[in-house]
């Protein structure tokens, strides 16, 4: 950068470095994905088309990105893990999610006539992301742990609601009829325990 007067503004920039020697979690998610989804007309509970082109961005990142050791993804969400030892960008938070949270994006628009070739793209589609930093392995786990959890509880409940609807149930009475349910397999469970 050229030296000039108004370079003392490059001290209000502030460090966003992750803590050295800790496992990097970089989770993009997908913002306002079920308006995404009902606007191009996804098929519910899972579209595999959409699947398809979810799990090629997330090659396409770690091809651009090489220091990411796994990804695991579900829904509008991907996470990139990056070893303690890795310094891509200098570890720096902001950096690392702007720049795979864009390249995400970037790749969800450039391929999605590769997937979805009779659909055109009404409007660019959009990531945030965060970083996250793990101390320990077993941190890590659970972490991906959770996440895969949330898969499975996501799954089951999405694939019980749309088929309630595809019988027939508006939206209101598909809701209505797993909550009910769901409560009443959490209070026979809870009646289990307590006798």
């Amino acid at each position: 950068m050229a030296k000039s007067k108004y370079e003392y503004v490059k001290q209000f920039e502030l460090s966003d470095k992750c803590l050295p020697n800790t496992w990097l979690v970089i989770r993009l998610d997908g913002r306002s994905f079920h308006r995404f989804c009902d606007t191009h007309k996804f098929n519910k509970p899972n579209d595999v088309r959409a699947i398809s082109l979810m799990t090629r961005c997330a090659l396409e990142v770690m091809k651009e990105f090489s220091d990411i050791c796994i990804a695991y993804g579900q829904s509008d969400e991907y996470s990139f893990v990056l070893r303690p030892s890795a310094n891509l960008f200098g570890r720096g938070a902001s950096k690392l999610s702007t720049c795979m949270a864009s390249y995400f994006a970037s790749s969800f628009v450039f391929q999605w006539s590769t997937y979805f070739p009779n659909t055109p793209l009404q409007y660019p589609v959009t990531f945030d992301g965060r970083v996250v930093a793990y101390p320990t392995v077993l941190d890590l786990r659970n972490y991906l742990s959770w996440r895969q959890a949330d898969c499975h509880i996501n799954n089951m409940y999405n694939t019980c609601f749309w088929s309630l609807v595809k019988l027939g149930k508006t939206v209101q009475e598909a809701e209505q009829r797993l909550c009910v349910g769901i409560c009443r397999v959490l209070l026979t469970l809870c009646l289990l325990h307590l006798s």
